[in-house]
């Protein structure tokens, strides 16, 4: 059983920045690959990031490339997304996920989608104003 709790949103102009974080339980996180998505009212949940087991290999939705950045930190349990830049549009739930097969195209396999995560937070709402 792996919890995740994310934390870090919040209300923010936009053009500001906020940073997401999501603490993981379980003795082998540094092999999951961790995902960030959001879900905007009356929209489906859509991929924002991904990072792999090692770092080594991140992965961006068009809508935030160059404006959001995703890390971990192996040692913390933890994945962050910063998030620099920020558009009303950016606003949403943001959820974290753990792909516990550590999918990686680096390593010949695929990104993982949706259906491929196994444990996904709660969510943390993040509201940019205009």
């Amino acid at each position: 059983q792996v919890q995740l709790v994310e934390s870090g949103g919040g209300l923010v102009q936009a053009g500001g920045s906020l940073r997401l974080s999501c603490a993981a339980s379980g003795r082998t996180f540094s092999t999951y690959t961790m995902g960030w998505f959001r879900q905007a009212p009356g929209k489906e949940r859509e991929f924002v990031a991904v990072i792999s087991w090692s770092a080594g290999n991140t992965y961006y939705a068009d809508s935030v490339k160059g404006r959001f950045t995703i890390s971990r930190d192996n040692a913390k349990n933890t994945v962050y997304l910063q998030m620099n830049s920020l558009k009303p549009e950016d606003t949403a739930v943001y959820y974290c996920a753990a792909d516990l097969e550590g999918l990686d195209p680096m390593y010949g396999s695929r990104w993982p989608t949706i259906p491929d995560y196994d444990y996904w937070g709660r969510g943390t709402q993040v509201t940019v104003s205009s």
